[in-house]
């Protein structure tokens, strides 16, 4: 079935029933699944004090301790295991009644939750796929984009699970999901590229998917088996679950899963950097399906090894279009830096325009009250409301601009999609980005606006869907949506302006904003592992120059910082650092080494900005290992401090930024280790008439102590060195933690 729609929502449900839904104890549900046994006992003693009724029936005896349970040898291993990390005691594998059960322990309110899974009935993917566990997170790590790297989850889980259908499945922004991955039995339908809608999974059981990893129902078809007492003897509360594995389910999740025909389920969530990204969902028809704990164990740390290579592996396939916006965010930069007091005309009047720098079919400029529009873009009279419309809602930008502005409705087919920043000024600049609606094919697990509420006794509840055939819909009112990079690239532009802006305000305020937001970093960001200091003192004579630095985050991990000079000073001398600054980011963005990029950056200069000259240095630096990268264009060499003493670096070095067409940059490659120091600086520091380089050099290496707080060595080099006021001095310290 097809409809056309807006962006659906969520009809048919209502308020009392979501209500309910959001209030249902499924952390605390009084009861457990019937595969194995909980008691709950107090520490040090191992008294029982709730027990699942099943208990006797599955271990043979009801204990009212667990050393009436255990061989002494199991309970001394229990005792040991409990003085340390519960992970890695679990599973503790004992003997009850002659049988192997698999214990597994957790704390929840005060009290240790031990549960009992017998080792018997479970499917086992045998030690030949657990030596094989190197290959397989091999195969992870080397896809190279999420559709390869959720196909190969899917596969691998499916192999070592076992279960007829594993799937990957994904959220979007409002919680909806889609299968981007499946591997399935042969004979089976294929659900890959279905949506199914939020409330398909409640936010509350979403919370517990970020706590709680892994969950597994053997058998849909169970009767639960409640805890006896039903609350904690100690707080009158029902016993918290969350963190149980063999915690009871929902009761409407028990009818959905009936109603797609499933017997047996797995979940293994996907979390990227501490957000619910999606889930490897496990769906077993044939029948009841229990994978021993050590396969759902594995399968968990494939999810988890997964987890961490979302963000690193939508960034390699992105890195061609993040280095591309980066470039054109450069040229543009040098283009408003050449036309400084025109920059309206710079961004809509040359080769490379605004509406150049990211994917749009119009865009809007308004600098100084007055309006410019490229391309294609809604009435100019509507442009300044639209915008101002958005930044209300505290967005920069959305692909459904009709959904978060209504009164744009009717602008849809050429402003669905909207990308605002302001320059700042105070009198509501802007630039702008349009994109027009997109139409896009949603096929849908069933019609998701479908009511899903039935009435009892209680009141009324969700209901699950019964219907998973395919249903499609075709959504207006959205555009492409806006990437993270492209957002970052139009603030950054916005902030560039800002600051050209400022620049005509007055020498104070150039000083304040070219230097601490266009030059120089606002303040050292915090990389872990490293600690960093910096210290800048402009030239007395002129309130900008030509020396910046930087800090680069790049793909691998690794960190670029780095330290340049621009020949020259003045607003001319800014505008070329500030295009170099940003060009370098670009090629470092690459990750193939300082030098490549110095290369890279070098013949930038000779194409686009013949006569100038730079110079530059880049220490690319792994905060795990200590290990450094060191090139440089001309610069003076990098100073080493470690338990040795001082070392001037002096490999590594090329020719100046601006002396050659093309050059080829060597690189050099140190070590920090324990109290190693790095110090980057200009010539500032070291350069005076009266005094010659190599005496002023040994007066730096004669400056410095291993060991030394960075922020307390940088003050002692310029203590003794005291540098004249006749260019600017720029230092940067680094060392580990």
């Amino acid at each position: 079935m097809t409809s056309t729609v807006p962006r659906p929502e969520m009809p048919g449900v209502s308020n009392d029933a979501l209500a309910r839904c959001a209030d249902e104890p499924i952390a605390v549900p009084g009861a457990i699944q019937p595969h194995g046994a909980l008691l709950a006992v107090t520490e040090p003693d191992l008294g029982v004090v709730v027990a699942s009724a099943n208990a006797a029936e599955l271990l043979g005896v009801a204990p009212a301790a667990l050393p009436e349970l255990l061989a002494a040898d199991d309970l001394a291993r229990l005792r040991a295991g409990l003085a340390g990390d519960l992970a890695e005691l679990n599973p503790l594998r004992v003997t009850v009644g002659g049988a192997e059960v698999d214990v597994v322990v957790s704390r929840a309110d005060g009290l240790l939750l031990t549960e009992w899974e017998p080792v018997e009935g479970a499917g086992q993917a045998g030690a030949a796929w657990h030596r094989r566990l190197p290959a397989v997170l091999q195969r992870l790590s080397a896809t190279t984009g999420l559709g390869e790297l959720t196909a190969v989850l899917a596969r691998d889980v499916r192999e070592l699970t076992g279960f007829d259908r594993v799937m990957v499945y994904r959220f979007d922004a409002e919680w909806n999901g889609e299968v981007v991955a499946e591997d399935r039995r042969a004979d089976l339908e294929p659900f890959l590229g279905l949506r199914y809608p939020a409330s398909d999974i409640p936010a509350q059981a979403r919370a517990l998917y970020t706590v709680n990893w892994q969950r597994l129902i053997p058998d849909a078809r169970y009767r639960p088996v409640p805890l006896d007492p039903p609350v904690h003897p100690g707080t009158g509360r029902p016993l918290d679950l969350s963190g149980s594995i063999l915690r009871s389910v929902s009761p409407v999740h028990l009818e959905y899963l009936a109603n797609m025909g499933v017997v047996a389920s797995m979940s293994v969530s996907l979390i990227d950097r501490g957000r619910l990204w999606g889930l490897i969902s496990c769906h077993h028809y044939a029948g009841p399906h229990r994978p021993s704990y050590a396969d759902r164990v594995a399968a968990e740390f494939l999810g988890r090894t997964a987890s961490l290579l979302l963000h690193t592996t939508a960034e390699t396939a992105d890195r061609g279009e993040v280095v591309g916006v980066a470039q054109r965010q450069a040229q543009l930069v040098a283009a408003v830096g050449r036309t400084p007091r025109d920059p309206g005309a710079a961004l809509t009047g040359g080769d490379r325009t605004v509406l150049d720098l990211l994917p749009a079919a119009g865009s809007a400029v308004r600098l100084d009250g007055r309006l410019r529009l490229l391309g294609s873009t809604p009435p100019a009279d509507r442009v300044a409301g639209l915008v101002e419309a958005l930044r209300a809602t505290g967005q920069p930008a959305t692909d459904a601009l009709g959904r978060v502005v209504p009164a744009a409705a009717d602008v849809a087919d050429t402003a669905s999609g909207l990308l605002a920043v302001e320059v700042g000024g105070g009198n509501g600049d802007f630039l702008a980005w349009f994109r027009p609606e997109t139409l896009r094919e949603v096929t849908w697990g069933g019609n998701p606006h479908t009511p899903k509420t039935v009435e009892t006794d209680a009141g009324p509840r969700l209901s699950p869907r019964r219907s998973f055939a395919a249903w499609s819909e075709t959504v207006r009112g959205t555009a492409a949506p806006w990437r993270v990079h492209e957002v970052a690239a139009a603030q950054a532009l916005a902030a560039h302006l800002t600051e050209t802006r400022l620049q005509r305000a007055g020498e104070d305020s150039r000083l304040a904003a070219v230097l601490q937001r266009t030059l120089l970093l606002e303040e050292l960001p915090k990389v872990p592992g490293l600690t960093l200091a910096a210290h800048y003192r402009p030239i007395a004579a002129d309130v900008v120059g030509g020396d910046w630095y930087d800090l680069v985050p790049l793909p691998s991990g690794r960190v670029s910082v780095v330290l340049g000079d621009v020949a020259g000073h003045g607003l001319a001398a800014a505008a070329i650092t500030a295009q170099l600054r940003h060009a370098l980011r670009a090629h470092l963005l690459r990750d193939l080494g300082p030098g490549v990029a110095l290369s890279g950056l070098g013949a930038l200069v000779a194409a686009l900005l013949p006569g100038e000259l730079a110079t530059v240095v880049v220490a690319e630096v792994d905060p795990a290992t200590g290990a450094v990268v060191v090139a440089s264009a001309g610069h003076l060499p990098v100073l080493h401090v470690g338990a040795g003493g001082a070392t001037l670096v002096t490999d590594g070095r090329g020719p100046a930024l601006g002396l050659l067409d093309a050059a080829d940059y060597s690189e050099v490659r140190l070590q920090l280790a324990g109290d190693d120091r790095l110090l980057l600086y200009s010539d500032g520091l070291v350069e005076r008439r009266d005094v010659p380089l190599p005496e002023r050099l040994d007066t730096l290496r004669a400056a410095v102590t291993a060991g030394r707080p960075l922020e307390v060595l940088l003050d002692d080099v310029l203590t003794a060195l005291d540098p004249p006021d006749v260019d600017d001095v720029t230092l940067v310290g680094l060392g580990r933690t």
